[in-house]
């Protein structure tokens, strides 16, 4: 478990988005999750993910401000922040070039200057950032930018949107997620759905979910007349009614989520009264900055239900992996993995001895209803009799676990060689022993 920071600071969560981010977090004083605005005095969530350098000057502009340059004509626009940080290309910018990782740093810091009307940003404790997907590249980069931006936060960390889902569900009421839960994310011109539910039979109890997504029409760009506009609303809330039947019908759901600046109750009406039906329905923007700040304090420090349940979503560890050995001469289990983790996030290291032997078995046990199996790791090539092993794991890829071992010697009566085994294995059982 992390070290809680103290009352004094903020617990941040940050939704990195391509094209918008949020901010929330949640502070001693207020005792609960807030969203910072970018206007004073009203609820304006969304931060445009974009910077404008104003011509033959070295100022820099973010968010709407930029955004409104760039249309003036009074600089030039730099959008997609997030994927030219991951592409690593150079940015040219009138004769200069640019570092696309300093370019998301400068955004990120811009955009938490906002925290001037809560406190200093020296005030932020903890940091974690969601994204739409997270793997090793993301956190390597986002680990650079952040690096840049200086930080005096003693924790900061990194989740998915479905792992944000998560914890925002896990700190809602009981009901809303008696059975199903739905989230609908309306982006640009596609919506994403993610679907939760439990397995409460099992200990901890299990939460599955499942990703799809299909296109949908923006709503930028909406037609000069009233008639055209009213025939393309009608349109858009046929189609969305059609696709929310298809997910929902013959299904039980406690509560369907509808988040972004694109779902609006003026073009929805046949859609919301559908899905009302025997449902709880929720309209907003801000649900992956909360959820984001809901994971961080759950790291913290976990709440009740953090305790009694464990996500199995698209981005964790499935499985638990553990090492058989012998303990005082009687067979045991050492547990070397647990499942619920980031695969991203997985590694480990442990120490052992092995004695007239040149192999070891992983005990690999999925929660997701797959069939178990044993791996055995042999050390080929090992002539010692007894030898002290250094065993690491980590995952390089979702479904692949990378096992290394190093030989470390036996103390006073043999060196060590520091040969190295290693050997991937993959999660899944293929049906051969």
């Amino acid at each position: 478990m992390l070290a809680r920071p103290g009352n004094s600071k903020i617990i941040v969560g940050y939704d990195l988005g391509n094209a918008f981010s949020q901010i929330s977090f949640y502070s001693a004083e207020t005792s609960e999750v807030e969203t910072v605005s970018s206007v004073a005095g009203d609820e304006v969530y969304s931060i445009p993910t974009v910077l404008c350098k104003r011509f033959d000057t070295n100022q820099w502009l973010y968010g709407k401000e930029a955004l409104k340059a760039a249309a003036d004509g009074e600089g030039v626009l730099v959008e997609n922040l997030l994927d030219l940080a991951l592409d690593g290309e150079p940015i040219h910018v009138e004769g200069t070039v640019y570092e696309p990782v300093a370019l998301l740093s400068l955004f990120i810091k811009r955009s938490l200057g906002l925290f001037s009307t809560v406190g200093s940003i020296d005030r932020i404790g903890a940091l974690m950032v969601t994204c739409e997907r997270m793997d090793h590249r993301l956190v390597e980069v986002l680990g650079l930018a952040l690096g840049r931006v200086k930080l005096r936060a003693r924790h900061i960390c990194f989740q998915s949107y479905e792992d944000s889902f998560y914890h925002f569900m896990l700190h809602q009421p009981s009901e809303l997620f008696l059975y199903q839960a739905v989230l609908c994310w309306y982006a640009a011109d596609r919506i994403k759905v993610y679907r939760m539910q439990c397995n409460r039979r099992a200990t901890p109890v299990a939460v599955y979910t499942g990703q799809e997504e299909f296109p949908f029409l923006s709503t930028d760009g909406m037609p000069e007349t009233e008639q055209l506009q009213k025939e393309r609303m009608e349109r858009m809330d046929r189609e969305l009614l059609g696709r929310m039947k298809e997910i929902c019908d013959n299904k039980m759901i406690s509560s369907v989520y509808m988040i972004g600046d694109g779902f609006q109750e003026e073009w929805m009406g046949e859609t919301l009264k559908y899905l009302c039906r025997g449902r709880r329905v929720f309209l907003g923007s801000n649900l992956f900055s909360k959820g984001a700040c809901l994971g961080m304090m759950e790291r913290l420090s976990p709440s009740n239900a953090g305790k009694t349940h464990v996500l199995l979503g698209h981005d964790k560890l499935k499985t638990n992996i553990g090492m058989r050995l012998n303990r005082k001469g009687e067979a045991s289990y050492y547990a070397l993995l647990d499942a619920g983790i980031n695969w991203y996030d997985a590694q480990s290291g442990h120490e052992f001895y092995m004695k007239n032997t040149d192999f070891f078995d992983l005990v690999l046990t999925p929660l997701d209803g797959k069939r178990g199996h044993v791996a055995r790791i042999t050390l080929d090539g090992l002539e010692f009799p007894i030898s002290r092993m250094l065993l690491k794991i980590h995952m390089p890829a979702q479904d692949l676990v990378e096992v290394t071992v190093e030989d470390l010697g036996f103390g006073e009566f043999r060196e060590a060689s520091h040969q190295i085994w290693r050997e991937e294995l993959p999660l899944h059982y293929d049906g051969k022993e």
